[in-house]
């Protein structure tokens, strides 16, 4: 098949070189603002390029990946819908919860999936850990832990422009708790502070947060992020039961060290960015793509997923700066 790729910055350019790796993409047709970045691309992968969305979705595209900035999502969205070509977009679907809402009312009813980019749920431990909540194995959940702690904070132009550690980084927490646990997150308590970088800060940002989830069956989830973790790239859940308990993330390169006498886990070279820790995952969501297109499979992660964990973050800002717990009906728009 062919696959169109809109954005070629740091991501967009990740995803070209691992679609150019699938058996299943035969060609590459790229656009991007900058023609260095197209030029680059296409003498890296061999990919046409054309110097507008219209004319990749001209050039006999079999489906998009939208890797552009986030105001432009909402609009290559519905571009592609409109000229019916399945459509991947890196998360979020909007800039603000009420465009992301305009444009699920736009597809509603629409048959041409879109598939966004919530990359945890295609890796393996997250996959496993979902199997053992539904199999039944653990019983009954009492608590989930979650934790993104990035290495060190994106530029200042970035969080000016992120919408909040909430909305930016946390949500991929959310949303994995959602699709581990199968439970929807009923009510939340958000803190946060900054002991870090002042450029977040004056952002009206946090860049140290903690948030409680209640979830619908009474399961609490204890989500935990930073900006600012030395060790390196952090990403974890721990899922316990009253049977039993299992930790995602708990492997060799996890960044985080032992102070036990005569322990030596973990043992590797600790994860360092988020490219390095789910290669993998990148590679198994794109391939569930070419699969959405070939017609064998549905979205894995559909718009309303992805506001369902934008609500969240919405609720979790809310309860930050209001110091209150927040329920999601609060935020929820219709």
């Amino acid at each position: 098949m062919r696959i169109g790729i809109l954005g070629l910055g740091r991501i967009g350019a990740f995803h070209a070189e691992t679609l150019s790796g699938l058996d299943a993409v035969d060609s590459l047709v790229v656009t991007d603002p900058f023609a260095d970045a197209a030029k680059a691309a296409a003498e890296r992968f061999g990919a046409d390029v054309v110097d507008s969305p219209e004319a990749l979705l001209a050039a006999g595209v079999d489906g998009i990946v939208v890797a552009a900035a986030t105001d432009a999502h909402p609009a290559l969205i519905l571009a592609g819908v409109e000229a019916g070509v399945p459509v991947f977009c890196e998360k979020p679907v909007a800039r603000t919860m009420a465009e992301g809402v305009e444009v699920l009312k736009a597809v509603r009813g629409r048959d041409v999936p879109i598939q966004i980019g919530y990359n945890r749920r295609f890796e393996a431990g997250f996959v496993n850990a979902r199997a053992a909540v539904q199999s039944g194995e653990l019983g009954t959940l009492h608590t989930v832990r979650s934790t993104t702690l990035d290495p060190a904070p994106p530029p200042a132009a970035y969080i000016a422009a992120s919408g909040g550690i909430f909305r930016d980084c946390s949500v991929h927490d959310f949303d994995i708790i959602r699709w581990v646990t199968g439970r929807e997150v009923r009510e939340v308590y958000a803190v946060g502070g900054n002991r870090g970088a002042d450029f977040i800060k004056e952002a009206g940002d946090a860049d140290t947060t903690g948030a409680i989830l209640t979830l619908d069956d009474g399961t609490i989830a204890v989500v935990s992020n930073s900006r600012h973790n030395g060790r390196g790239y952090d990403v974890r859940m721990e899922i316990h039961g009253f049977t039993d308990s299992i930790a995602v993330g708990l492997e060799d390169k996890l960044p985080l060290r032992s102070v036990e006498p005569g322990v030596t886990f973990p043992a590797g070279t600790p994860h360092d960015f988020f490219m390095d820790r789910f290669t993998e995952a990148y590679r198994a969501e794109l391939t569930a793509f070419t699969e959405v297109v070939a017609g064998t499979r549905p979205s894995p992660c559909t718009i309303e997923d992805a506001l369902e964990a934008g609500w969240i973050a919405d609720a979790c800002t809310l309860s930050l700066h209001e110091h209150r717990p927040v329920t999601i009906e609060e935020v929820r728009q219709a």
